[in-house]
C-alpha cells in the first residue's frame, strides 16, 4: 500500500513540475457530469469509423505494411472537437497498436491534461498508420497512399480544431517551405477546420533542457483552449 501511495505522489509531483515549467497556473478540479470536449451522443458516424479502422488494420497498400507489427489507426473520442495528428507510429506504438504511447506519447498526455482535457476526450492519429523503418520520416508516396484513411477520419469525426504535431503533419494541412518555428502559434483554416501547428513532443524531449520550447507549445495550446472554450 505504501509503495502505491509513493508512486501516486511521485506522479503528481511530476505533473506539477511539468505544469510549472510550461507556465500553467491552475490545478485540476474533479470533473462531474459530461466529459469536456464531447459532443452529444448518437451521431451516426461511429460504425463507419470503426469499419474504417478495420480497413486500416488490414491495409497492404504500401511497403510499410510489410515491416509492421500492428497498424495504428488512432484512438479517442469519436465525437471529439479536438484532434492531435502526428507523422507516424514509433516502436512502442507499433508494438501496442496505439498512437503516442512511448515517451512522446506520455508527454502529449500531460499536455492534454494541462489543457483541461483527458486523453479519452480527444482523438489522436497519425498521417501514416504503420511505422516507417527506424522511425524515419514517412516518404511522400507513403503519406499519399495512407491519406484517404486520415481524411475519412476527419470527415467522420468533424473536429473543431486539429493540432498538428511536427513538420510532416503540418505540411499535410499547411504545405510550406517554412520551418515549424515560423508556422507554429497561428491558426490556419483547412476545409473549414482550425489547424494549429506546434512542435512534436519528441522535439521537446530532444530539447528537454530548453524550457522556452515547452512554453511556446503551451502558448499554442492556450490558443486552442480559447477556441474550445476551455479558458
Amino acid at each position: 500500500m505504501a509503495k502505491k501511495v509513493d508512486r501516486l505522489v511521485g506522479e503528481l509531483e511530476e505533473q506539477f513540475r511539468f505544469l510549472k515549467e510550461i507556465g500553467a497556473d491552475f490545478i485540476f478540479a474533479p470533473k462531474t457530469g459530461d466529459k469536456p470536449g464531447c459532443r452529444p451522443p448518437g451521431r451516426p458516424a461511429r460504425e463507419e469509423i470503426l469499419a474504417l479502422h478495420e480497413k486500416v488494420l488490414r491495409c497492404k497498400k504500401c511497403p510499410l505494411a510489410l515491416g509492421r507489427t500492428h497498424a495504428v489507426p488512432g484512438e479517442g473520442n469519436l465525437e471529439a472537437e479536438l484532434m492531435f495528428i502526428g507523422e507516424g507510429p514509433g516502436h512502442d506504438e507499433d508494438v501496442q497498436g496505439r498512437p503516442f504511447v512511448g515517451r512522446a506519447g506520455q508527454l502529449l498526455t500531460k499536455i492534454i491534461q494541462a489543457m483541461k482535457f483527458e486523453r479519452e476526450d480527444v482523438f489522436i492519429a497519425n498521417v501514416v498508420k504503420c511505422r516507417p523503418p527506424e522511425n524515419r520520416t514517412p516518404h511522400r508516396d507513403e503519406a499519399a497512399r495512407c491519406s484517404p484513411f486520415l481524411l475519412e477520419q476527419i470527415r467522420l469525426i468533424q473536429p473543431k480544431v486539429i493540432v498538428t504535431l511536427g513538420k510532416v503533419a503540418t505540411d499535410f494541412f499547411v504545405p510550406s517551405a517554412s520551418g515549424m518555428t515560423n508556422l507554429r502559434g497561428q491558426f490556419y483554416v483547412w476545409n473549414g477546420i482550425q489547424v494549429m501547428p506546434t512542435f512534436h513532443p519528441s522535439y521537446l524531449i530532444r530539447n528537454e533542457g530548453n524550457r522556452q520550447i515547452r512554453k511556446m507549445v503551451w502558448e499554442d495550446m492556450q490558443k486552442v483552449m480559447a477556441v474550445l472554450g476551455k479558458k
